[in-house]
């Protein structure tokens, strides 16, 4: 290229630079992503999973469970792009859970952002920060966008530092800034958070390992197709 007239380098270079930029993810992304080749969170045979045995199984794409007990990652992440389906039975209760600094006491060292059947009567009558969508405890989705029992829904979950971004069903319904969440009883908004929601949102670590809700509330709940895609 030394040999290219000095206008036509300079053009090449510019065009270089705006294909270049133009092909750089979007974070939060606006829509749901492309995550076909994104990489499987979890392998099939739960390898790379901490789960107990007996309780998860992957069946026919599905991961579900037949206790309350929970699917985490091995390994701890950072800033990143989740991208998964979740079907509800009916009365589920359920959630993905972020920023995990601590497995043997994760609801106040965590992030939880809910699943709910918010058609349950149970759950359609619950505080909005329990329904789905929202940050639990912390931030009721904008709206209700999901979907009847037996449907399969979409959430992508953006984790850039102290912020969240939640897609559901093509629909934004959620963000946070965990920075303004700095007491652990009383949300921004002047809600209360549940008592064991003991630690102040501000002060949680913004890596952890990732986790899913199994048969919580007598009602199983089934995920699919999770794909992630770390940001550098």
């Amino acid at each position: 290229m030394k040999n290219l007239p000095y206008p036509v380098l300079i053009l090449l270079v510019t065009i270089t630079l705006f294909v270049s930029c133009n092909n750089q993810p979007e974070y939060p992304p606006k829509d749901h992503p492309n995550s076909k080749s994104w990489p499987e969170l979890f392998s099939t045979d739960l390898s790379n999973a901490i789960f107990p045995e007996g309780i998860w199984s992957f069946e026919n794409g599905e991961f579900t469970a037949t206790e309350d007990q929970f699917l985490w990652t091995k390994k701890d992440y950072d800033n990143f792009v989740l991208d998964l389906e979740f079907k509800n039975a009916d009365g589920t209760n359920s959630g993905v859970v972020v920023y995990c600094s601590n497995l043997d006491d994760w609801i106040p060292n965590s992030v939880e952002v809910q699943i709910a059947d918010d058609f349950n009567e149970k759950w359609a009558n619950s505080p909005k920060s329990w329904q789905c969508g929202a940050i639990f405890g912390r931030k009721p989705a904008t709206h209700s966008a999901v979907k009847k029992p037996g449907e399969w829904n979409r959430y992508t979950i953006t984790c850039i530092d102290n912020m969240i971004y939640v897609l559901l069903n093509g629909e934004h319904v959620n963000e946070i800034d965990l920075s303004k969440f700095t007491d652990a009883k009383i949300n921004p908004d002047g809600s209360k958070a549940p008592s064991w929601l003991s630690n102040p949102p501000s002060e949680l670590p913004t890596h952890g390992k990732i986790g899913f809700q199994g048969k919580h509330a007598g009602a199983p709940v089934y995920f699919r197709n999770i794909r992630i895609m770390e940001i550098k």
